[in-house]
Order: structure tokens, then sequence, then C-alpha cells
């Protein structure tokens, strides 16, 4: 019965939620299997669900107005996004594409709301997963308006530790691999920016970059530096989640 209903259950979203009714809720759920680099879906198109990523790693992002990516987040196994449909928005204002291979299920927009009026708390992950998104965007736009490239790059270190860092006898090595474009367009800048800061930082023994995997050799120093407080490291390992048996959708996610 666990590995029934485990990618759901599995999302904190629906912890408490009973697994009859979770049952229930991914019997009208739809799953997708997407290779790196496919599109979820497109601004305007129609906001239908919420969507869990059971495996790999989704990003959300805005076109600027000049035609550039700018990326707002990053969506790992176990979590939601696409949640504003919940609050009755008629279309998308963002996009989302995968990172990596990736599996996706889509929980109605219908079928989600009647586990909310019978679960009402859910509301308030929800708005709680909001308004941490919402933080973390208004945090970038003042990097963005009032730190150097530098200070931006250093930002995007730390808060890539506290979420993906773990500990190595050399410092902190970040499990997720990000093009220097894809930095670039966290923390809007450019991608030959991004490699020179980089280098810089790789001279001055503050980090170690390898097959675009980065190792941060002082993460206290590097925190001084923009006054910062040292993030937190987790030591344990991220829950895998089983393969399940349920039946793939053919139509794209929107």
């Amino acid at each position: 019965m666990a590995e029934c209903f485990w990618y759901i259950k599995n999302c904190d979203l629906f912890n408490q939620v009973a697994s009859e009714d979770i049952v229930w809720l991914e019997s009208h759920s739809r799953i997708r299997r997407m290779k790196r680099g496919e599109p979820i879906y497109l601004p305007s198109q129609s906001a239908d669900g919420v969507l869990v990523v059971a495996s790999g790693r989704v990003k959300i992002c805005h076109t600027t107005p000049d035609g550039k990516q700018s990326i707002i987040d990053f969506v790992d196994a176990g979590e939601v996004f696409g949640e504003l449909a919940l609050l009755d928005s008629q279309q998308r204002d963002e996009y989302a594409e995968t990172t990596e291979k990736t599996t996706l299920i889509l929980i109605p927009k219908r079928e989600l709301q009647a586990i909310i009026h019978k679960y009402p708390r859910i509301v308030l992950g929800v708005t709680k997963l909001i308004g941490l998104r919402r933080q973390k965007v208004e945090r970038r736009l003042k990097n963005l308006l009032f730190r150097s490239n530098r200070e931006r790059v250093i930002h995007l270190l730390l808060e890539l530790a506290e979420k993906y860092g773990e500990p190595r006898p050399d410092g902190v090595g970040l499990k997720i691999r990000l093009s220097h474009q894809e930095m670039a367009g966290v923390i809007g800048s450019t991608r030959e920016t991004v490699t020179v800061v980089l280098g810089q930082l790789q001279s001055e023994n503050l980090i170690e970059i390898a097959r675009r995997r980065i190792i941060i050799k002082n993460l206290k120093k590097l925190a001084k530096e923009v006054n910062e407080p040292v993030p937190r490291i987790s030591d344990g390992e991220s829950p895998v989640l089983p393969p399940r048996q349920l039946k793939t959708a053919s139509q794209p996610l929107n």
C-alpha cells in the first residue's frame, strides 16, 4: 500500500492527508516522464492543476523584456510547483522546464480543491510555499539592485549550499550541477561575468570547480564577506522515491 501513494504522500503538503484520500487523489492524477530540457508549461497556458516532482528537477523561469531567461527557483523531488492554480488563477505567469530526466505528477485542480475542503490546513502549506518563493524573489531583486556581481555569486553559492550542500573532507560539495549560464539566469548577470567571478573565487582557494561541480572550501569566509550567517548544512540523505505503477500521460502537462 505504501508504494501505491508514495509520491503524493511523500510530499510535505499532503503528509496529514489520510491514506484513503491519497489513493483517491492519485487515482485522478496523471504522470509524465520527461527528458532533460523539456518544457512543462508556458506562460498564458491554463493553470489546471498542481504538479509534484516525483524524481528529477525542474526550474521555474520568467522571460525578461530583452528575451533573457530569469530563473526564479529550482524544484526537486518531493516538492510541488504551479501552486497558484489553487488561487483561481486561470493562466500561468511563468514557464517551467526540466533540468534533468524528470517524472512529474499532475494533480487536477478540481480534485485537489475537494481535498482542501476536507483538509483546510493544506491552505496554510500552500500559503507558506508562496510566501517562501516570494521572499526568495525579493531577496534576489535586492541583490540585483544593491550588490556587486561578486556578492551576487557568493549569495547564490550560500543559497545552494543550504539546499544542496553535503559535508566533505575538503569542504561542502553542491549536489546540483548548474551551468554558468544558469547561474547567471538566477542572479541577473551574464555567463561571462559568472565565469570570471567563479575563477576569482577558485584562485583565492574559496571554491573548487571540477566537471561543473562546485566544492565550497571555506563556507565561513564566503558568508562573512557578504555579512550573512553561515548556512546550515544537513548531513542526512534525501529519501529516494521508489518506482511505481501509474498510467503515463501522453498529453502535455499544462
